[in-house]
Order: C-alpha cells, then sequence, then structure tokens
C-alpha cells in the first residue's frame, strides 16, 4: 500500500510539473497609464524574445475612433480611451475579447481646447474597479461607472479649483490611491487636490503656487513619510499624502511630461534640458530635496523612463538610451530606436518612434541589441505619441482613429 501511494504521489507530482510548464504566460491588466504601479513595467512573461520581419501577428484593427493621443487602460476585456469626434469629447470602452468592438461611448462635454496643435484629449483613463476617471483637455475631470459610461460626478478645474489651462491643454492622468483620486489643477490655492473618488468632494488642497504641467502624481515614502511627487511647470514638488501638506521642491521649469520616478528615498527627474537624481531627507527643519547629480544624458520629452534592475532607460532627444540610476553614468545609447517612448516587458524595450516604426530591444546594460522592428500600417501622419500597452500578451497601439492589435505571446 506503501509502495502504491509513493507512485500515486509521485504520479501527481508529474502532472503537476507538466500543467505548470504548459501553463499560459503569466498576464495583467494595465488600468491606468504606465500601469497599475505607474512605473511603465509590465509583468507579464512568456512573450516574444524576437518579431519576425514583419513584425508580430496583428490580431485586428479598428477605426472610427476619433482624434486624440490618449492611449488605452485595460482591464479583464474591457479597453479604455478617449477622443475628440463630433465636436465633442468621449470617453470610449471597447470588447477586445470581440477584436474591438464599441460596448459604448460617452461624452464629456464639447471641445473647448485645440490642444495647441495637437487636438484631442491627451490623457490616459485611470479605471478603478467599477468607476473610471478621465481628464479632458480643457479640465473636465469625470468620475463615470465602467459598465456603462454614466457620469457619477464631474469637476471643472478651471471653475470649480482656480487652475490655468496650459498653451496644449491637460494631459494628466488622474492618480486613485485608496479612497481617493488626485490631479493638478495648478496654480496658487489647489495646486494640487485630492478628492473622494466616490463622491468628488475635495478631501484636501496643497497650495503650492505652481502651474500645472503634463506629468502624473506619483507616490513614494522618504523618511516613514508617504508623499505625493508633482512634476509641475516649475519644477518637482512634493507634498505629505495625509494633508497635502507642502514638503520640498526642486526648482525646474519647462513643459515638463515625464512622471518622476521615486526609489528608495530617491526621485529622478527629467525633462526636454535634461535631468537630475535628488535625495528626500528629513531634518529638523522639514524636508529637502538634495541634487546627487544633473545629467544633459537624458533629454526626455515624452518617452516615459524606465527604472529596470537599477537602470534608466528612456529616449533622450533621438538616442535610446541606459544609464546608471544611483550615478547617472551612460551605459550606452543608440540613435536605432529613433525618437521613442518606452515600455518593458519580459527583458525587452518596446521602442515607439514618434515617426511611426515599432522596435524590440533586449533590457541590458551590455548595449543596443535589436530584437525586432516593424513599421506600424495605416499611419495618421502625426506624432506617434501614445504609450504602447502590453495586456494579456497582446500589444496595443493607438494612432488616433486607429487601434491595432497584435499577439506578442511566446508560443
Amino acid at each position: 500500500m506503501k509502495k502504491f501511494w509513493r507512485v500515486w504521489t509521485n504520479l501527481q507530482l508529474a502532472i503537476f510539473s507538466v500543467l505548470v510548464a504548459c501553463a499560459p504566460a503569466a498576464a495583467d491588466d494595465w488600468p491606468a497609464f504606465r500601469g497599475s504601479k505607474h512605473d511603465g513595467l509590465c509583468q507579464e512573461t512568456g512573450l516574444l524574445k524576437t518579431w519576425p520581419a514583419k513584425g508580430p501577428k496583428l490580431l485586428w484593427k479598428v477605426t472610427g475612433l476619433g482624434e486624440g493621443l490618449a492611449g488605452p487602460a485595460i482591464v479583464g476585456d474591457r479597453l479604455y480611451t478617449m477622443s475628440n469626434a463630433d465636436d465633442k469629447e468621449w470617453v470610449l470602452a471597447l470588447d477586445v475579447s470581440q477584436d474591438g468592438k464599441r460596448v459604448w461611448a460617452s461624452a464629456i462635454g464639447p471641445i473647448r481646447h485645440k490642444g495647441g496643435g495637437y487636438p484631442g484629449p491627451h490623457a490616459t483613463p485611470t479605471v478603478d474597479g467599477t468607476r473610471l476617471y478621465a481628464m479632458g483637455i480643457a479640465g473636465d475631470l469625470v468620475a463615470m461607472d465602467t459598465a456603462q459610461g454614466n457620469i457619477v460626478w464631474r469637476h471643472d478645474l478651471v471653475k470649480d479649483f482656480g487652475g490655468k489651462i496650459h498653451d496644449q491643454g491637460y494631459s494628466e492622468a488622474p492618480l486613485v490611491d485608496g479612497p481617493w483620486v488626485l490631479c493638478t489643477p495648478g496654480m496658487e490655492k489647489n495646486t494640487i487636490v485630492a478628492l473622494d473618488k466616490m463622491t468628488g468632494k475635495l478631501v484636501w488642497a496643497a497650495a503650492v503656487g505652481d502651474p500645472a504641467a503634463h506629468a502624473a502624481i506619483v507616490k513614494f515614502t522618504a523618511a516613514g513619510v508617504q508623499q505625493y511627487v508633482a512634476f509641475t511647470g516649475k519644477g518637482v514638488i512634493a507634498v505629505r499624502a495625509e494633508d497635502g501638506k507642502f514638503l520640498w521642491r526642486s526648482n525646474h521649469e519647462a513643459i515638463n511630461c515625464e512622471s518622476c520616478i521615486p526609489w528608495d528615498q530617491t526621485v529622478f527627474f527629467t525633462n526636454e534640458h535634461g535631468g537630475g537624481l535628488l535625495s528626500v531627507q528629513k531634518t529638523d527643519a522639514g524636508f529637502t530635496a538634495k541634487e546627487v547629480y544633473s545629467t544633459k544624458n537624458m533629454k526626455s520629452y515624452h518617452s516615459g523612463v524606465l527604472l529596470v534592475n537599477g537602470e534608466l532607460y528612456g529616449c533622450s532627444k533621438d538616442l535610446l538610451t541606459c544609464m546608471d540610476y544611483k550615478t547617472g553614468n551612460v551605459r550606452w545609447s543608440d540613435k536605432g530606436a529613433g525618437n521613442c517612448s518606452v515600455l518593458y516587458a519580459d527583458g525587452c524595450l518596446y521602442c515607439r518612434d514618434e515617426g511611426g516604426p515599432i522596435s524590440l530591444v533586449e533590457a541590458t546594460p551590455s548595449g543596443f541589441h535589436l530584437k525586432g522592428r516593424f513599421e506600424q500600417p495605416n499611419r495618421s501622419g502625426r506624432n506617434a505619441w501614445p504609450h504602447l500597452v502590453i495586456a494579456h500578451g497582446r500589444l496595443y497601439v493607438r494612432d488616433q482613429d486607429l487601434l491595432l492589435c497584435y499577439d506578442v505571446a511566446g508560443k
């Protein structure tokens, strides 16, 4: 009998091992701009390590989205994005299990801003449970139910909070953190606001005085204090997460589009002029942000810089660059991916040149190693700025009116 159970147990283990080996690749949702952790790092594995000459297999494409630079947010079978069409600003829901079939389209209001030459919404919606939060280009912040797209509450960042619209419009993806949704109206009294995500009621306001830029807020902890870090039109600022109390700043005035990257007790920032690393320290007088280094080797406007295993990857002008996070030393830089945005998944960088080509590059400090490249079909001719998204083994590419879905799961 003992021999029987030993054989049976071994057989069970063998079956389990086969099932694990044959299991599908790990998959995940992408519920917000730069993913669930707001860092541009996709956690999926088992993806293609190289691409065929014509790129991965195109599964389907959808047209008729309308114009705009908003990327997709994906939860389960639903994809959410924003667009302009018929003189209105819209939030769209598509069913990715039915080749992008439209589920609903909900107008949040008339088009009230032309985007400084870049029309259409710029911000990716944020999905949290059965709610969705979207930012229109003129500062219309709406909460919607994901089932039908009904608007639950709304705010006008200019009228309600004294914000000021940037020349290119509001572009910030809202941050949902616990019971709150946060955004940056900008200016004197309500530079950053925290709202009750269920009711839209103001919880606190941080009166820092900076104008809004385009970067999304991120959260980190220094000296045991949770903080929200925003890259405004004047520089990097941080407020206490508990109540919005101002903590520290570092002045870097520009058209700041890149979300900051916090790690341990430090924050990396970059814009079109360069970047640097700040060490956030607590003193008897409060918090300070001491510059560890500054660099001209990471001048990123729209790439979405990534931190992978202690290395920074981002596009500095038209140079895809790998740089040591702690020291700023450049590991390598190469023009091979063009002026691109970057996404990380399963050991590779997915790079989208603003002119259209999409490249697969190994994420390694040893050098630039191209693993595939293809030309996006049906290019709009406008800047290809919406960031790439990977969810459930599929790569999503938004180009104005067009959405493409590719199979990047390894077989």
